[in-house]
């Protein structure tokens, strides 16, 4: 069922524009939605339909109807989950590779999300087929990341994402073709104009540059010849940023499928290159720390997952022959 939302526009946001002010009042909403819930005749001023060019003055009352959210038609999927932590309004967990965060092409099911909802409830931010996922991982990375079970602690964590506050800290093995012992990675970043599934923070002739832009902080802590075990900390947070950061730069992940680079599969440097000979079947990278402010208390978290079985051992088999 709708809802009804009553706003008064402060007098700082005075010659701001209405759709803009929107998507600030409303974090957990993306454009689009309140593009349409603009020309629905969903936003009133004075009792009538308005504009999202209308200049603001400060002072106005608006009446925003929110839509109920969509249902979910995800099937509930008991499976095991490391919960790292939880209360009502969060859960912090430790995803392992292999497992899809939620429901999409060519994974209807099976899910993160499937087994999150056997768990308990979720934020309905995101359905039909993401609810509750404030920010997600790919299925070949290991580690943490936060869950929003209720709509007010969903739209509190997008804020600090936006806001670039979270803490979210990976460690990784990348070959080393002369990488500088630390330095940040800062491009423009859109989806690759040759392949629809991967990105790129390259600018191509005849293309305008991306509006979005990626920012990855790295440090070698340990040197093994011919790979590198690195930390890294993200500014932002696109898809695939610190796979396709790395790759541009010379220095792919092991073990990257996407990214990494593509040779005979019988060749001997292939196995080493997808990781199959360190014993890594995906690519090597680990989301070790995250920190952010809960968004009921204020009080500031830190969480850290260990390293996985697979990226310990291939650590290992590194320091032996390095």
């Amino acid at each position: 069922m709708d809802h009804e939302v009553y706003l008064s526009v402060p007098p700082e946001e005075e010659g701001a524009r209405l759709d803009l002010f929107l998507v600030r009042a409303f974090a957990g909403k993306t454009r689009s939605q309140l593009a349409g819930w603009l020309k629905e005749g969903r936003v009133t001023l004075g009792g009538r339909a308005t504009r999202a060019s209308l200049k603001l003055r400060g002072g106005e009352a608006l009446i925003v109807r929110v839509p109920a959210p969509p249902t979910g038609t995800l099937e509930p999927q008991p499976m095991p989950l490391e919960i790292v932590y939880e209360d009502e309004a969060i859960l912090v967990i430790n995803k392992p590779a292999g497992l899809v965060v939620h429901p999409g092409t060519g994974n209807p099911d099976g899910t993160l999300v499937n087994g999150l909802l056997a768990y308990g409830p979720l934020s309905p931010i995101g359905l039909p087929d993401r609810p509750g996922i404030v920010h997600r991982i790919d299925a070949g990375t290991s580690g943490l990341l936060i869950v929003a079970r209720t709509e007010a602690a969903h739209i509190h964590l997008a804020d600090q994402l936006r806001a670039h506050t979270v803490e979210r800290r990976y460690l990784a093995i990348a070959w080393d073709h002369g990488l500088a012992p630390e330095g940040t990675l800062d491009t423009p970043y859109s989806r690759h104009p040759n392949d629809r599934r991967k990105f790129t923070g390259r600018v191509f002739p005849n293309r305008a540059a991306p509006e979005k832009r990626a920012v990855t902080h790295w440090r070698v802590l340990e040197s093994l010849y011919p790979c590198a075990f690195v930390e890294l900390r993200l500014e932002t947070g696109r898809t695939h940023q610190i796979r396709v950061h790395l790759s541009e730069a010379g220095h792919p992940l092991v073990g990257d499928p996407m990214y990494g680079q593509r040779r005979r599969i019988e060749q001997p440097s292939l196995r080493r290159q997808m990781g199959f000979e360190l014993g890594l079947a995906r690519q090597a990278l680990h989301a070790a720390t995250l920190g952010f402010i809960h968004p009921m208390t204020g009080e500031r978290l830190r969480f850290e997952a260990p390293l996985p079985e697979d990226f310990s051992q291939a650590l290992l088999g590194l320091k032996r022959t390095s």
